[in-house]
């Protein structure tokens, strides 16, 4: 009998952003509490939380923190939240290291409150819990084919070989792969990051020089939702498909 992937129960809801290419409908709320589909962006990433199985899940929160504060504590779903406040922006990774002791020491899984992403045949966060690999993995980034991303008009970000190990594009490169905003990663990588902002491509970096930063494609479809032509977008298509926004 083999053992069940392993799952986090701990997550983290990356949702500090300023969202200033969201403006004019991030002057008076924070992009996390916009309404895609009738529900808020940050209500779409708890659902899908819960329904993998996290337990908790850490919110931060920067611009119009207040309100975000008050949203959640009207959410009576799982998972149960705990929210971490920013008195300066301190980006992803700063953000996730004055979060650490609200997230343990096992794996967690984060996701950034900008995105949104229908599953495949299996859910994506339960896939990439039957990809983790401890002994081989610091990190394992979901990631989404750059020509299939709605909202997203960058050069992508990652090469990814057949085993799913990942490289950093040239400066001058389209890469096949963007970061799709999910991953598991183990928290004490920022344990020893700077005071205030950083990213969290200083963490990967140092993952990918060990060999040990992976990715898994989304076989979904995947949206981001950065801009307000970007939100309209996201709608017509989730119209167009009839898709239905209730979770299991």
């Amino acid at each position: 009998m083999t053992d069940a992937p392993f799952m986090p129960k701990v997550a983290m809801v990356l949702a500090a952003g300023l969202g200033l290419r969201m403006r004019p409908l991030t002057l008076h709320r924070p992009k996390p509490l916009i309404p895609v589909g009738g529900r808020a962006l940050l209500d779409h990433a708890l659902d899908r939380l819960a329904a993998a199985g996290v337990e908790t899940a850490v919110v931060n929160a920067h611009y119009k923190r207040e309100m975000i504060a008050a949203h959640l504590a009207q959410r009576a779903e799982l998972p149960a939240t705990v929210l971490s406040m920013e008195d300066t922006p301190l980006e992803t990774g700063g953000g996730i290291r004055k979060a650490l002791p609200h997230l343990g020491g096992a794996p967690i899984l984060t996701v950034n409150a900008d995105i949104l992403w229908l599953d495949g045949p299996t859910p994506a966060l339960k896939r990439m819990a039957a990809h983790w690999d401890p002994g081989r993995m610091d990190a394992l980034l979901l990631l989404m084919a750059t020509t299939r991303a709605v909202g997203y008009d960058g050069r992508g970000d990652f090469h990814m070989d057949p085993l799913g190990r990942l490289e950093r594009r040239g400066e001058s490169e389209i890469a096949p792969f963007v970061y799709a905003g999910v991953q598991i990663i183990r928290p004490e990588l920022f344990a020893d990051g700077p005071d205030g902002a950083f990213s969290t491509n200083r963490v990967w970096d140092r993952s990918r020089e060990a060999g040990r930063l992976w990715g898994l494609a989304h076989d979904g479809a995947w949206f981001h939702i950065g801009t307000p032509d970007a939100l309209r977008e996201a709608e017509e298509l989730l119209d167009a498909g009839g898709v239905r926004w209730i979770w299991p």
